[in-house]
């Protein structure tokens, strides 16, 4: 796509800016790391458009302290005060419909189906302009929230709302269904040369 311009232009019957302004279902899956990383980076320019963003994280632990959390909640402040930017929802581990890495399987999966079941609440409702449902791919890997579903809603949801999905191992369905498909893939990393991972780098 030499300046951005498509080596394709479909027979959809739609104008050049209908094409352009449809809404998007962008994956990023693979085994490297810095798959959320770049849906946080997509969210810091919807943030700048005005649009209203949704984060949803569904694996990562309330204890852990993600950088972008805190950085997306001042700017949700910023939001507030000045009416710069757009509105921030963080939704985490703790908040109702994720999980603890302990307990019993059916509660990590009842929350994780009401996490699901919240998000196809503010689809339907057009909440937010920018979806962020981090390690997503997992509840559906585990058969905790059905694909078929989730196709479905993506498919027909309504408006111009974006929804970026990260995680390992996205289904075959998800992929062959997003408009924008990322895999990270690893070819150098500090781990295998012993190396753990470090302040400002991995949170």
């Amino acid at each position: 796509m030499p300046q951005g311009q498509p080596s394709v232009v479909p027979s959809d019957g739609l104008t050049t800016r209908q094409r352009r302004n449809r809404a998007l279902t962008i994956v990023h899956t693979g085994e490297m790391k810095g798959k959320s990383t770049a849906a946080f980076g997509l969210a810091l320019r919807a943030w700048n458009q005005g649009w209203p963003i949704g984060v949803f994280q569904f694996v990562k632990s309330a204890k852990w302290k993600v950088g972008e959390e805190a950085a997306f909640r001042a700017l949700g402040e910023l939001h507030e005060q000045t009416g710069q930017g757009g509105s921030v929802s963080w939704h985490k581990m703790g908040e109702g419909w994720s999980w603890i890495q302990r307990g019993p399987e059916e509660d990590h999966a009842e929350a994780a189906r009401e996490g699901w079941r919240q998000i196809k609440r503010d689809l339907a409702a057009e909440t937010y302009r920018c979806y962020v449902l981090d390690e997503f791919t997992y509840p559906m890997k585990w058969g905790w929230v059905d694909l078929g579903d989730v196709l479905d809603t993506l498919t027909n949801r309504p408006g111009q709302q974006h929804v970026i999905i990260t995680g390992r191992n996205a289904a075959p369905e998800l992929v062959a269904a997003a408009d924008l498909v990322v895999e990270m893939t690893k070819v150098k990393h500090p781990m295998d040369a012993g190396q753990k991972g470090q302040r400002g780098i991995e949170w």
